[in-house]
């Protein structure tokens, strides 16, 4: 099972300056419309044939509009070696809504 990491405790890693990717794995057209700053972009269908872009030995949040497609690319990641991996509860809206305003809400 992968863990829920809440947008608060993620921004607070971001500030101490934590050694994690943030990986958004919406689509081009959603990261255009409201993107998260710092983030790899890599869209859910293509994370199998990308995977090797990933570094399995990094903490990894991944992150979509609301947490559904995120916690199952964690999942992937978990079955395909990576370790240290969390989906992020509430997607790029949690973080729009609670943290970061000037994000667009879709």
């Amino acid at each position: 099972m992968v863990s829920r990491l809440e947008v608060g405790r993620l921004k607070e890693m971001l500030d101490h300056g934590e050694d994690l990717v943030v990986l958004d794995v919406r689509e081009p057209d959603e990261i255009a419309f409201a993107a998260m700053h710092g983030a790899v972009a890599i869209p859910m269908g293509e994370i199998p044939h990308r995977l090797a872009e990933l570094d399995a030995a990094r903490p990894t949040a991944v992150l979509c509009h609301h947490g559904m497609r995120s916690a199952q690319v964690a999942a992937f990641l978990v079955q395909n070696g990576f370790t240290q991996v969390w989906n992020v509860a509430g997607g790029i809206d949690a973080w729009s809504n609670l943290i970061d305003p000037s994000v667009r809400r879709y």
